[in-house]
């Protein structure tokens, strides 16, 4: 058996015995408030094996679709149903029968308690997201892509199930250092989310080399410590947008506004503050979206903020 399928199928046994019996023990830092899960089966909060609240810090938006991966028992896609409303759409992904299960059992509950049914759940990979490209407004995981033989992977197969202009909003648990390789093949450890995890760097820096940029740290907290070793459970915001072919320079300048000196943007781009910087049409609309939209003066066709675009074209200074 591969590496690769042998890391899975430790991961599904363990998730297995989790489904069928809860374990508290494997709950991280984080989780929902009251208000959130009211609409929720005690049955699915018991199997809340979560290490963070991505949903809450996701900023859904009515009529969103939302993909959630490693949905497990269903309490995310649960709680982003009635953020998304009758008119959105989320769609749980998890390779475990069991926890399949009870999330398919408790799914009608929900829907009867919201008034309106909108959650789907399919079984699937994280490295092979069952998702149409460019489909999801919106990707969460909570504390699964540890897990994940191939995390590489799981962010490419992130940008490629978004929507231009989509965002990810992750909650994972990440070291302070590289893990040495006996801890790595422990099992105990790999289920409950230490022996998978990357450093908060490698996170981070995979996530840039998938495409993301925006990314910001949300929530930070201190996990456990072992062998020197300190664990902490992040969650992290990243933006998609697909540069195209055609980008060129017309004309855009772009100033940054503050509070800070000066800012570099994933690209290299280097805007000192209230400075002009020409861009070219891909990055003007960049900085134009979120995360960055309210931060920069746009100009275009070749004026730069402080030019006066009601002056006489002979150079007078009287203005219509």
């Amino acid at each position: 058996m591969e590496a690769k399928d042998a890391t899975r199928e430790s991961v599904k046994e363990f998730y297995s015995r989790a489904a069928k019996e809860p374990r508290a023990s494997l709950c991280c830092p984080g989780g929902y408030p009251a208000e959130e899960t009211s609409h929720i089966p005690g049955e699915v909060i018991d199997r809340f094996y979560g290490c963070g609240s991505p949903i809450s810090l996701a900023g859904i938006r009515p009529g969103e679709t939302v993909l959630d991966l490693g949905s497990g028992a269903g309490i995310d896609c649960f709680i982003a149903s009635k953020k998304t409303g009758r008119e959105g759409k989320v769609i749980g992904i998890d390779m475990t029968d069991e926890m399949l299960e009870v999330a398919n059992k408790h799914k009608g509950a929900v829907s009867e308690n919201l008034g309106y049914s909108n959650v789907e759940f399919r079984k699937g990979f994280l490295e092979e997201i069952p998702a149409d490209t460019k489909s999801a407004d919106l990707i969460t995981s909570n504390c699964v892509i540890n897990l994940s033989p191939d995390k590489r992977k799981v962010f490419s197969e992130m940008w490629r199930s978004l929507k231009d202009h989509g965002r990810v909003v992750v909650s994972d648990i990440v070291s302070d250092r590289e893990i040495p390789e006996l801890l790595k093949k422990d099992e105990q450890l790999l289920g409950e989310c230490i022996a998978g995890s990357l450093t908060e760097n490698r996170f981070l820096s995979y996530l840039e080399q998938a495409g993301f940029f925006g990314i910001e740290v949300l929530d930070r907290k201190y996990w456990k410590s072992i062998e020197n070793i300190e664990f902490y459970s992040v969650t992290v915001r990243g933006y998609k947008f697909q540069k195209t072919s055609g980008c060129v320079y017309a004309g855009q300048h772009a100033a940054y506004k503050g509070p800070f000196k000066v800012v570099i943007d994933e690209e290299g781009h280097v805007f000192p503050r209230n400075q002009a910087v020409e861009v070219c049409t891909d990055t003007a609309l960049k900085l134009s979206a979120a995360p960055y939209s309210g931060m920069f003066t746009i100009t275009e066709s070749g004026r730069k903020p402080g030019d006066n675009p009601c002056c006489t074209p002979n150079g007078g200074t009287g203005c219509c």
